[in-house]
């Protein structure tokens, strides 16, 4: 059964290799397709993932979609599922309460990502705990699952974060367009917020079919487009990271969902750090992955925006190629690409 696998620590050293078939517990599911996204290129570089114990590779994939191959478990054989990509400690407050998003000891392990194989591969099995029921209307959107939840699991904290003292958001600012940029966007149109997404591009239709405001970020408008109740950091990059902290009203909330790793000094003016956020109650925070409530809500959105936005989301796959493609994948920034394990 061929699978695409890595050396965790040596760049460029993904192949498609024979891994064999599925063995152990669970529910049997046949995989349809695998999204790609930075953290699988990262990985592809040689700058992050680990191996199961005991092995130098790593199958590869967080993203998936896929199909149920037998009747058990509470599943039926051709339920369309997707999976949670994070998974228990074990021993930690966190875990233990069903949160392992928020593990407190770092010992977790993630499909595809961190000691744990992942689901780009022609049939895995998978806990039945962890499975996430897709609704067949969304089989051409259920690959954007595992994204959805991610921006979901940051609204949520936003939200929360926000509610600790009376607060009544409207306007919201995103920054970054990939696929992680405009779901948030759709979230939080959905929640009614008037939406500013900004990025380097000259247009977006994406964005425009949402409802939201495109905005080009090249030129520093930014500043000149007011405050805002939230802004999400969705781009990757630390100085709009620490910009966001500028760019926030009274009571306003900046989660950063983006990661950027670069050596680097970023800058904030001493005003916005050390007197706007104390006297205006402003948060940052950052948020990662997500758990199973969070998986369900994204899911229940996703099909929401289906319905009000018809062919909007469907757009940001921008590319569906065989496993054996997974190099033109990596190479992709036309919006999100998947691997295609099987058409059925």
């Amino acid at each position: 059964m061929n699978a695409l696998v890595v050396a965790p620590g040596k760049a460029h050293s993904t192949r498609v290799e024979d891994v064999g078939a599925p063995s152990g517990e669970g529910v049997l599911v046949r995989v349809l397709e695998v999204g790609v996204c930075g953290t699988d290129r990262e990985i592809d570089e040689g700058e992050f993932g680990v191996a199961p114990e005991d092995r130098d590779t790593l199958v590869l994939g967080h993203e998936m979609l896929g199909v149920v191959g037998e009747d058990g478990h509470g599943f039926s054989r051709g339920d369309l599922v997707s999976a949670t990509v994070r998974r228990s400690c074990g021993h930690c407050l966190a875990c233990a309460e069903g949160a392992p998003d928020s593990c407190l000891t770092g010992d977790y392990v993630e499909r595809g990502i961190t000691r744990l194989d992942g689901f780009a591969r022609e049939q895995v099995r998978e806990d039945p705990s962890q499975l996430i029921p897709i609704p067949r209307s969304l089989r051409t959107l259920g690959v954007l699952g595992e994204p959805t939840s991610i921006c979901a699991r940051g609204l949520r904290h936003v939200l929360a974060i926000g509610g600790r003292q009376p607060w009544a958001p409207r306007r919201a600012l995103v920054t970054g367009a990939g696929a992680v940029g405009v779901l948030t966007t759709m979230l939080l149109r959905l929640e009614g917020f008037d939406v500013w997404t900004a990025s380097l591009e000259p247009k977006n239709e994406i964005v425009d079919a949402l409802g939201a405001h495109y905005v080009q970020s090249e030129d520093g408008r930014l500043r000149d487009l007011g405050a805002f109740d939230v802004v999400v950091e969705a781009a990757g990059n630390a100085q709009l990271m620490a910009d966001a902290l500028g760019l926030l009203g009274r009571s306003g909330v900046a989660c950063l969902l983006g990661i950027d790793g670069r050596d680097q000094t970023v800058h904030i003016p001493g005003r916005v750090i050390g007197v706007d956020t104390v006297l205006e109650n402003r948060v940052l925070f950052g948020s990662v992955n997500a758990e199973r409530r969070d998986w369900l809500a994204g899911v229940e959105a996703l099909d929401r925006a289906r319905q009000r936005w018809p062919g909007a989301l469907e757009q940001l796959i921008g590319l569906r190629v065989p496993l054996d493609r997974f190099a033109d994948a990596f190479a992709f920034r036309g919006g999100k690409a998947a691997l295609v394990l099987s058409d059925a």
